[in-house]
């Protein structure tokens, strides 16, 4: 059953604020595509066909989906960790300033929570995960290690045409104003061709944070460039099975590719 033409109903069932569905509400009215009853309810305008018509009826298409506000929120949230500086978020405050319901805030809050990117406080909201540079070296270390024996583990079972779908998905722009095209899936499908159940409870443990570091340091065009380049580097030599070169790109890839992460400082609070 559809849902009722309320405020309230279409914010609860697209999980955002009043304020959105109100200006969308008035420009379909003012377009004619809504009309509001003796009532006070909203009804769509009735239509009917032309009789006759010269050109056919053209295909309707649903609209796209709304982009999704998670994406934005974890970038906010990771330049505000970058401060190095533990922050309190409020739900109520976080969705006010994004323009959603709490209950839509709160599933992304938690989704974040997941990623460690964040951490639930009871009765106190949330607590944001401060980045702290000598994390990120430990991490790095340890996924080398882990990353290079998931490499040797997962040789039996590499897929030559997985190997060349990621590579198409890896493409330096072709003029100065185009954005690189990027697939980092390169890493997870390593260790899950490895196999080994230690090797991916580390990276859903600790990975996911990083990950989102690492995704929003892919903003920056210079960056996601060099990424492209080492990601080809990597699949390359897996390509043509020259898995020394392989591992040797690989550990370059992971040890160098953080020139703006690798820039943060750890706030002079914690000493030098």
């Amino acid at each position: 059953m559809p849902a009722p033409l309320t405020l309230d109903a279409l914010s609860r069932h697209y999980e955002v604020s009043f304020t959105p569905v109100r200006a969308a509400v008035a420009a379909l009215t003012d377009g004619g595509l809504l009309t509001k009853k003796a009532n006070g309810r909203l009804a769509p305008t009735a239509w009917s066909p032309p009789t006759t018509t010269a050109e056919p009826l053209p295909i309707a298409r649903l609209p796209l989906p709304p982009p999704d506000p998670s994406k934005r929120i974890s970038f906010d949230l990771v330049t505000l960790s970058l401060e190095g500086e533990p922050l309190h978020l409020r739900e109520e405050v976080t969705a006010e300033k994004y323009g959603l319901s709490r209950s839509a805030v709160r599933n992304i809050l938690h989704r974040l929570a997941g990623q460690g990117l964040l951490e639930h406080i009871p009765r106190r909201g949330w607590r944001l995960r401060p980045f702290r540079q000598e994390d990120l070296r430990s991490f790095i270390e340890v996924r080398e290690v882990l990353e290079l024996k998931a490499l040797d583990l997962a040789r039996p079972r590499i897929v030559e045409a997985d190997l060349r779908a990621i590579l198409d998905g890896n493409l330096e722009p072709a003029d100065e104003g185009d954005s690189p095209l990027i697939d980092n899936s390169l890493h997870a499908y390593i260790i899950g061709k490895a196999e080994n159940i230690y090797l991916r409870d580390f990276f859903n443990r600790h990975g996911h944070y990083y990950d989102i570091l690492f995704e929003w340091e892919d903003l920056n065009r210079s960056t996601a460039i060099e990424t492209v380049r080492q990601h080809r580097d990597i699949l390359t030599p897996m390509l043509e099975k020259d898995w020394r070169s392989a591992a040797k790109a690989l550990s370059h890839h992971i040890r160098e590719n953080h020139p703006i992460l690798s820039r943060f400082r750890k706030p002079s609070s914690e000493g030098s």
